[in-house]
């Protein structure tokens, strides 16, 4: 089962990550009875993922930060403790990944929940967890609404807000058009209608038609039939990585030629533009805050060279054009960071407090020029992009990074 093949007894970190050495071999602090998850040797982390069902592609995240765990752990581990990384199959449903994070606060009784996948499952389980008082950390979405830390201060993201990249696209759009007519098909959920209000929020009345699909869908052919007969110009499509591979086919099928954008949550050229046919998908438009791994300009990148070094030591064999290991790698650097500043106290209310004092935290793996800044009022770690085309084999930037801030 996926709980114990994911769960790591975790392995070794390059010394010069982040600018730190790991710490190791020194005197390890007393530990109360009351932290959940924390002994003398060791501190456990709990995550859920997608290894089945309609976002499986997304398994392989939770699959790389189990081998970047093995990775610190070889290297000593993290005030003075090794990781126990227990990842459990949720399968993209709400309902499994409550279940799960049940099991993993109440009898694996973790220190904190790290990464969970998906806007629906997280909404699932967001009272539940503030409830609980468990950390919450650098969940797997962009949704908006997990920047609300007066109403859920155990609740912090990682990537940038799904509504603030609509407003990306949608501003680039009237700058290369003015009286564009923008399409919409959305996952119906929260990570969908993020991307409809971000757009509306620029475009008003120019988002001329929308569409919806739900995960348990076989298809999306016929909304996107439904969007090109509206007469739009541009679509954006807010999919997971199943759905967006299925839309860049139909639009090509059909021979329509919008301004396609396309949600940075699918974008891995493994999982996504390969499958819908590389050459299919020539011209859509994302924004990336992470380096791609398909993109020649990274070839010698320092950065990249540690990631790869990582991939070929704990994950041979792996697809290294799969976005979602550079992924995996960068948010769980930015845990590191927030573990290491704990300084050995891993009570609930300091990860959180360190979680919340991130401070121009640089990670290998993000874009020059993008850093990881967190504050008290700011559970935004990540608020810069920069727009990025396929060019029929890889992701190429163009133009400046973008800051945005939406509350």
């Amino acid at each position: 089962m996926i709980g114990t093949l994911a769960r790591a007894t975790c392995g070794a970190f390059i010394a010069t990550v982040l600018g730190a050495t790991i710490l190791g071999g020194t005197a390890l602090p007393a530990v109360a009875k009351d932290l959940p998850g924390v002994t003398a040797t060791e501190i456990r982390i709990g995550n859920t993922d997608a290894y089945s069902g309609p976002a499986s592609a997304y398994g392989a995240i939770g699959k790389a930060e189990a081998a970047f765990f093995r990775m610190v752990n070889d290297q000593g581990g993290v005030g003075g403790r090794k990781i126990d990384f227990i990842s459990y199959d949720d399968g993209y449903s709400p309902p499994k990944m409550f279940e799960q994070v049940r099991r993993l606060i109440e009898q694996d009784q973790v220190a904190l929940l790290f990464n969970t996948l998906g806007t629906p499952g997280n909404t699932a389980i967001r009272r539940y967890v503030n409830m609980k008082k468990v950390p919450h950390l650098f969940l797997s979405s962009g949704a908006d609404k997990w920047s609300d830390y007066q109403h859920y201060p155990w609740t912090m993201a990682y990537q940038p807000s799904y509504r603030i990249e609509a407003q990306v696209y949608a501003t680039y759009l009237l700058q290369q058009d003015p009286h564009a007519r923008l399409a919409v098909l959305y996952q119906n959920d929260d990570f969908g209608k993020d991307y409809l209000a971000g757009a509306k929020d620029v475009l008003g009345g120019q988002v001329v038609k929308e569409a919806t699909f739900e995960v348990t869908d076989t298809t999306i052919d016929s909304q996107i039939e439904t969007l090109q007969a509206s007469g739009a110009d541009a679509l954006l499509v807010a999919a997971t990585a199943k759905f967006a591979a299925q839309a860049i086919r139909k639009v090509h099928e059909l021979g329509w030629k919008p301004m396609f954008f396309l949600t940075n949550a699918s974008i891995s050229a493994a999982a996504v533009m390969q499958p819908a046919g590389a050459e299919n998908g020539t011209g859509v438009i994302s924004a990336g805050y992470q380096k791609d791994p398909t993109d020649p300009a990274w070839k010698d990148d320092a950065g990249m060279n540690e990631w790869r070094a990582f991939m070929a030591k704990y994950m041979p064999g792996a697809d290294l054009s799969d976005g979602g290991y550079v992924y995996a790698y960068g948010v769980s650097a930015t845990l590191l960071q927030m573990l290491k500043q704990c300084d050995g106290n891993f009570s609930h209310e300091n990860i959180m407090k360190q979680a919340a004092n991130l401070h121009d935290v640089e990670i290998p793996t993000l874009l020059p020029g993008i850093k990881v800044n967190t504050s008290p009022t700011d559970f935004r770690p990540i608020k810069a992009m920069q727009l990025e085309r396929w060019d029929g084999k890889t992701w190429v930037h163009f133009g400046e990074v973008i800051d945005g801030t939406h509350s």
